[in-house]
């Protein structure tokens, strides 16, 4: 059976004492009533990283992830963090390939495979974000863009580090904007995402790969979503800022 993911991307959100407000928060409330069988792992700030780290050993279960990384290793990159530095707090993943980093920050396929592979030198797994945007769905032409997404990145790793990912499907149509792809939509591209995947490095690789949903996901979605047979969670954005919230989406796994 594939893993189950719920990550929490508080992307530029929350001063510090704000943060630590809300990790007290969700502690509290997964401590009261755990949540077995699902891996969750929340994405701060970086300013919040080693904070979060060690409030939420209080959990069973729990991770951090870096929101991002450099893809150098080190050197005059004035306001940049490392993947080395990311991995000196403790956290065991980093997402990569978000779209808002593809689009406002116009990281291409070649610097993100320099992040992927920069990450796993650091064994931080990566959290590798693919999807299409609005006009690429109404032209029909988003499963090609996708598949070119994979082919560009993590397709040029080996099957032993290429395992090591979590996929994450986000329409970028979805994001940010209260639309969410429905559940047929989002289980045909993560069908179609495992059966690329599939050809690539064949079918045990691809029935194991965790492929999670990022797009306008929340408690009252996310349970319509996750009992899709090849949705194997979520990356939640705004609904991972309210404890409630995140813990609900979390209760939504079929059982």
């Amino acid at each position: 059976m594939r893993r189950k993911i719920l990550a929490g991307n508080w992307k530029m959100n929350k001063t510090y004492s704000e943060g630590l407000q809300l990790v007290d928060e969700i502690v509290e409330l997964f401590n009261a009533q755990p949540v077995d069988g699902v891996e969750k792992i929340l994405a701060p700030s970086f300013i919040h990283l080693s904070a979060v780290i060690e409030k939420v050993k209080l959990i069973k279960n729990f991770s951090v992830a870096s929101q991002n990384c450099h893809h150098q290793k080190n050197g005059a990159y004035t306001g940049e963090v490392s993947a080395e530095m990311v991995k000196s707090t403790g956290a065991t993943y980093v997402i990569i390939g978000h779209s808002e980093r593809r689009s406002f920050f116009s990281e291409n396929s070649v610097v993100l495979s320099q992040k992927v592979n920069i990450a796993l030198l650091n064994n931080l797994n990566p959290i590798f974000c693919i999807g299409e945007s609005l006009e690429e769905r109404n032209a029909n032409t988003h499963l090609e863009a996708v598949r070119k997404q994979l082919k560009e990145t993590v397709f040029n790793l080996s099957e032993s580090d290429f395992s090591k990912l979590i996929i994450a499907y986000e329409p970028i149509w979805a994001i940010g904007t209260g639309v969410t792809a429905t559940s047929h939509q989002a289980q045909g591209m993560h069908n179609f995402i495992r059966s690329e995947i599939n050809k690539k490095y064949g079918k045990v690789i691809s029935e194991n790969i965790p492929i999670i949903y990022g797009g306008s996901c929340n408690a009252k979605n996310a349970k319509e979503l996750f009992a899709c047979l090849d949705v194997d969670g979520g990356l939640i954005g705004g609904a991972s800022l309210i404890a409630e919230e995140l813990f609900s989406i979390a209760n939504s796994f079929p059982i």
